[in-house]
């Protein structure tokens, strides 16, 4: 599963192929916690992140919702993602 961007100690990945499953989505990961994060909504599916840095990651998905959602094509072509820049 490729890394397509860290920032703040989140990082943030992809899984490839078809056998990923809609709606569109990325993993985000800090320390222990992990979430799924439904690019279209930028809401959470499932686990959890810190207040925090969940809100990190929402306010950095909606900023590259179109990025990720072409991340996601590539990746269901079993294509590496291209990073997205990280949060600053």
């Amino acid at each position: 599963m490729p890394t397509i961007s860290m920032f703040y100690g989140i990082i943030i990945r992809m899984y490839l192929g078809k056998s990923e499953h809609n709606p569109p989505h990325f993993h985000a990961y800090y320390q222990e916690h992990t979430a799924i994060i439904d690019i279209n909504t930028c809401e959470i599916r499932d686990g959890g992140l810190p207040s925090k840095q969940l809100k990190l990651v929402l306010a950095w998905a909606e900023l590259h919702k179109e990025e990720l959602l072409a991340d996601w094509d590539l990746a269901l072509s079993g294509e590496i993602p291209f990073k997205i820049e990280p949060l600053k």
